[in-house]
């Protein structure tokens, strides 16, 4: 119990920074394919960045690749392809901070599922959402899936949506198998920081 008596915590709240992974990141975290669906194809490129398009049926559900809290959610679908592309090409979205410290990354949903928001607890497999075909998905039911690094400020969508190639992870999920993306997130930071607008 607390009490006017005792002193106040010492420790600063954490402030917001570019490297903002939780510490220490667990290694002990499972990791599930991100659609539930019998019927489910990809392709290990992706046109411009990287990132993968994970082919299903509309309708189909979206899980929580493994434990972590929800970023960010997109309930509305902004995309207007008179205006300026890039921030929300991904109509409705959710991303989540894994326990590990990946950002895992999911867009163009058809729905987002009830008690999913930012700062809200999901665990492995737990649904998101729904495949869909909002934002730019050019009317084709599918999911973009991407891995980064939590970087913070007004908008990362540049590096929200994918900066290492999710193909062999979405490989071993989909087996059974745990593959884990830290260490090549982790580079990739290191390398790159967080950029402050789109680039190549």
């Amino acid at each position: 119990m607390t009490t006017a008596a005792q002193p106040a915590d010492p420790a600063p709240p954490p402030a917001a920074s570019s490297s903002a992974a939780p510490s220490p990141a667990r290694t002990d975290l499972k990791r599930v394919f991100p659609v539930r669906a019998g019927n489910v194809d990809y392709h290990p490129t992706h046109g411009g960045y990287p990132g993968t398009d994970v082919f299903a049926d509309c309708g189909e559900p979206v899980v929580a690749v493994t434990d972590g809290v929800v970023l960010e959610v997109s309930r509305v679908d902004r995309f207007d392809k008179r205006g300026p592309l890039g921030p929300n090409n991904g109509g409705l979205s959710v991303s989540l901070l894994g326990d590990d410290g990946v950002r895992y990354y999911g867009s163009h949903l058809s729905a987002i599922a009830a008690g999913v928001d930012a700062g809200v607890r999901v665990r492995a497999g737990q649904q998101l959402g729904k495949v869909g075909r909002t934002g730019n998905a050019n009317n084709v039911c599918h999911l973009h899936f991407g891995l980064s690094p939590k970087c913070t400020g007004a908008d990362d969508w540049w590096i929200r949506r994918g900066v290492v190639w999710p193909a062999p992870y979405l490989n071993s999920w989909r087996k059974g198998g745990n593959r884990s993306p830290v260490t090549e997130v982790t580079a990739w930071q290191r390398k790159h920081g967080c950029p402050a607008a789109p680039g190549r």
